[in-house]
């Protein structure tokens, strides 16, 4: 049963490696022997987690990249194979979220919304989906959300829009790389405590009607996500593709 879930050796790429999701990940992915490369835009954040990774005793390595550049994606990938050899795992975390009112959001704003979370994770998916059709394997995680899915009030109409492409390119992809063996899934959570998301929930009241709206009465943390992705991305996933696992606290069960 534990080779299910065996992933040492293993070589992953993960974007967004410097906020919060992605550093979790990466921390997390590292501890069960999986080797890491690191992309992000803040070095100095990157810097400081592959020297936490490799004095645990985990191999990492930083390249820092702007994964709306298909340049920067083809660069991380270089980077990948030249350390590595090869790439079996890519996670997509990079993204970003802008609250403004919808009669009131500046085009270039949603343009940028729209540019790092869809932009961003399609580029990425073809530029290592590429590496993985030669080798006829991989696993693709994207990170979407249950406003994917859903719509919600108070100025999201950049974010929602861009998760819920988020989730129709993994359903896309997953049909059309599945003759090559790859397996590309969504993790779509509901708020996740992070830096990302520490200034609205800061807002006492909008986080009290959080709360209220999530059956199992708190956000998501980090931690919360680590099962859904050790599945998608080990042998316990084999004939998993295509999906979008909301890790809600039971919100889209209502």
């Amino acid at each position: 049963m534990n080779n299910l879930f065996n992933l040492k050796g293993k070589v992953a790429v993960i974007t967004g490696a410097s906020g919060g999701i992605g550093s979790f990940f990466s921390k997390e992915l590292a501890q069960q022997g999986v080797k890491i490369v690191l992309n992000g835009r803040n070095e100095k954040k990157l810097e400081q987690l592959v020297t936490e990774i490799n004095n645990t005793g985990g191999n990492a390595l930083a390249v820092v990249g702007d994964v709306t550049k298909e340049d920067d994606a083809e660069k991380i990938l270089k980077a990948c194979l030249d350390r590595f050899g090869t790439v079996d795992i890519l996670v997509n975390c990079a993204g970003i979220i802008l609250r403004i009112p919808t009669e009131e959001f500046p085009l270039e704003k949603w343009e940028q919304v729209m540019d790092i979370n869809v932009k961003g994770t399609f580029l990425m998916c073809k530029i290592i989906g590429g590496e993985m059709i030669k080798k006829k394997s991989g696993r693709i995680i994207n990170i979407g959300s249950v406003r994917g899915g859903f719509g919600y009030r108070g100025g999201y109409s950049a974010y929602c829009p861009s998760k819920g492409a988020i989730h129709l390119l993994t359903k896309t992809l997953a049909v059309e790389w599945a003759k090559h063996g790859i397996l590309v899934n969504c993790i779509a959570p509901t708020f996740v405590k992070t830096e990302l998301t520490q200034e609205v929930l800061s807002n006492e009241q909008f986080y009290q009607e959080l709360i209220n709206a999530i059956p199992l009465g708190r956000i998501a943390t980090p931690e919360d996500l680590v099962g859904p992705l050790v599945f998608f991305s080990s042998a316990a996933s084999t004939f998993v593709t295509g999906q979008i696992l909301y890790v809600d606290g039971g919100v889209t069960a209502e």
